[in-house]
């Protein structure tokens, strides 16, 4: 029986109750869906509900007395072993062996399907992160997005939205500018400008340029005047830095279906046409020379100057243009992912979704991510071989590997800032957590095989499944099929929530309920011990883990591998 299956149980032994005049409510106050939740301790029983605590006041009853009368009827509910009231009106229920082991035939049924569901159908999120300048390295904390946002895309279009990965390409600016002036400099042997970009990655790109012009056959661009050589190192330097900067999100697993130019919004008069459209509605005012946006109408500290007096489109101008296309293009959801940094763009940004008619919050979301910290040797590493002045990804995934980056950033909230220890991640043991879900997984295998060699199978030797969920009665079995059967809510609230740290620590929990259960129940007999339904039962439970643990690794984008 699943949390869905008992909590509509639930309501419609509360229906029941209405009907015959025991609770005093009327149907529409009754909760589409009862909350049913693990107790923290085991023994309580298998899931626990405080819904008479929150009704019995509506209804005219004490909490005690409506979860006794629900105990009551929830009783002879097939599946249901035992319910029992405890303190003020909590309900804890208990489920007999059979119809908590059948969950296992269910994980292998669905096979890659199991965990996925429809909370976020109906939505069309379009979900922007990374986002790099395209003027060097992706640093540290555009690792973090990159880990979490495709996570977050996975996790989303599992619980059943329409999702679009999207790359912000800021080719317009000031910061491209002392992009080309860098590489020229380098490129004439001289110091980057005093405003302009360092490293070691900035000559490579420069040489780069200089390689693809002459294979062209093109005029040496240092034979050019100055201001035609820096728009031959801009075009084509840009492009170089974001080659790499694909190719090195593309190794790490993260790829986006639009890449969208910052540069097209100007090119196209997108800017024009969303200036227009606020000023249409009201909220577009000129004052000293300029065209400003009056954002403190909803809720941003002062208004933004949208187009300078001089006739160029002040910053938040693209923004404003970007915004508006994404939902043009279908978004229901923009969801954006902006560092420690941006944090004071984001009243004005939920400003300018307010003014298109949008509600902050729901049409536009904005997750702020913290600071990313790497410690080596118990000291903060700082300094990149290549980039010069920050960790880059190629750095990271150098040290300890694309499956341990990834989860080591995924797996903590992005609220808070991140100190990842590459010694630790590097270890192959149970301090490792990556290691310790991915070794669980291995094991489930390792299991697996073993279990072939010895001539246990999830078959019986007439050819039927064998499976017998009532002999599923150890403790570790009734708390590892508990953990089996909550991974789709932890993929609807991931989803919910915009947190796809909480499948991480699912799945390390699922780790250790499953390690637990390997150490007391074996899967293939000993010495002369015939093979028994039990052995066949047990794999099914182990085949079933092995399921989950690896549709979880997914939505993480780690691998989940067969030996360790």
């Amino acid at each position: 029986m699943t949390p869905n299956e008992l909590s509509a149980a639930l309501r419609a032994a509360l229906a029941a109750a209405i009907a015959d005049g025991t609770l005093a409510l009327d149907l529409e106050a009754l909760p589409e869906q009862i909350l049913v939740e693990r107790p923290r301790q085991r023994e309580h029983g298998d899931w626990a509900t405080n819904v008479a605590l929150q009704l019995a006041k509506k209804a005219g009853t004490s909490p005690r007395a409506l979860a006794e009368d629900l105990a009551s009827r929830l009783g002879s509910t097939p599946g249901v072993k035992s319910v029992d009231v405890a303190g003020p009106g909590f309900l804890n229920i208990t489920l007999d062996a059979a119809t908590a082991g059948e969950l296992a035939r269910t994980i292998l049924t669905q096979g890659p399907a199991y965990g996925r569901g429809d909370a976020e159908a109906g939505h069309k999120v379009n979900l922007e992160f990374v986002s790099a300048n395209p003027t060097g390295p992706i640093h540290i904390g555009g690792v973090r997005w990159a880990a979490v946002g495709d996570s977050l895309a996975r996790i989303l279009q599992a619980a059943g939205a329409e999702v679009t990965r999207e790359y912000y390409f800021n080719d317009h600016g000031a910061q491209i500018d002392r992009f080309a002036r860098s590489l020229l400099a380098r490129a004439k042997g001289q110091e980057a400008p005093e405003d302009g970009y360092g490293g070691q990655y900035i000559q490579d790109i420069a040489d780069a340029v200089l390689a693809e012009v002459a294979a062209a056959g093109g005029p040496d661009p240092l034979t050019l005047p100055d201001d035609e050589a820096q728009e031959v190192f801009r075009s084509i330097g840009v492009a170089q830095m974001f080659t790499e900067i694909k190719a090195a999100l593309h190794g790490f697993g993260v790829d986006f279906d639009v890449y969208f130019h910052e540069d097209s919004l100007h090119e196209s008069g997108a800017v024009d046409r969303a200036v227009a459209r606020l000023r249409e509605g009201g909220h577009v005012f000129e004052k000293d020379g300029a065209t400003w946006l009056r954002t403190t109408d909803f809720g941003d500290d002062k208004d933004r100057v949208i187009i300078k007096s001089d006739g160029e489109a002040a910053y938040i101008a693209g923004d404003i243009a970007y915004y508006l296309d994404k939902r043009e293009r279908g978004a229901t959801d923009v969801i954006l992912m902006l560092g420690a940094d941006h944090h004071g763009y984001v009243a004005r940004l939920m400003a300018v979704c307010a003014a298109f008619g949008d509600v902050p919050g729901e049409n536009l979301q904005i997750l702020i991510g913290q600071m990313v910290n790497l410690l080596k040797d118990g000291k903060p590493l700082r300094m990149s071989k290549r980039a010069g002045t920050v960790v880059t990804l190629e750095d990271l995934v150098e040290a300890v590997g694309v499956d341990a980056a990834r989860y080591s950033l995924v797996r903590s909230s992005t609220d808070s800032s991140l100190d990842i220890d590459l010694d630790l991640l590097s270890r192959a043991t149970n301090e490792n957590p990556v290691f310790y879900v991915q070794y669980a997984h291995a094991r489930t295998a390792n299991v697996a095989r073993n279990a072939a060699d010895h001539g246990v199978s999830r078959t019986a030797p007439d050819g039927s499944d064998a499976f017998d969920p009532s002999l599923l009665v150890a403790d570790t079995e009734s708390g590892l099929l508990g953990s089996l059967t909550e991974f789709p809510r932890v993929i609807a609230q991931a989803a919910e929530l915009r947190e796809p740290h909480r499948v991480a620590r699912y799945l390390e929990a699922l780790a250790g309920d499953y390690h637990k259960w390997y150490a007391e129940c074996r899967v293939t007999p000993i010495g002369d011990e015939e093979v028994s339904d039990v052995h066949r039962t047990r794999l099914w439970l182990n085949d079933a883990t092995r399921q989950v643990l690896a549709n979880g690794l997914d939505l993480l984008g780690v691998s989940a591998p067969e030996r360790m």
